[in-house]
């Protein structure tokens, strides 16, 4: 049994990543599963994002919308992602698993001039 078989019917995860302090900053996200791989698409100067470009150490559960964790937490390592064919790929991924709410915040994202980026979250071995 994968570390990730809890991920598979579930629209959130709890990614949690650290300040530069050590502080944890706990954000639930939509996220896509490929494999033992999973994708988050962003907001590419957010919080988040900075503190992963900072320190890759993450750790992730399975959550409610709320944040609230539905599992165990994860150690994983996480990094940005600037490969247009994976970006791609996330995208159908996630539009098959978000449809058309997906949709809608894409085009509200866009028509705001907000630039994405794709963070990669591969489970520590």
């Amino acid at each position: 049994m994968s570390n990730l078989d809890d991920f598979a019917r579930q629209k959130y995860l709890n990614l949690e990543t650290f300040r530069r302090s050590g502080e944890s900053m706990k954000t639930p996200v939509w996220f896509v599963q490929d494999g033992e791989t999973i994708y988050v698409r962003t907001v590419a100067n957010s919080g988040k994002v900075k503190r992963i470009r900072n320190s890759g150490r993450v750790n992730i559960t399975p959550c409610k919308m709320d944040g609230l964790p539905t599992g165990n937490w994860i150690p994983a390592d996480a990094r940005e992602i600037t490969d247009a064919l994976i970006a791609k790929k996330v995208d159908r991924l996630l539009d098959k698993k978000y449809g058309l709410m997906k949709k809608v915040l894409a085009l509200s994202a866009a028509r705001q001039g907000r630039k994405d980026t794709i963070i990669e979250i591969t489970v520590i071995k």
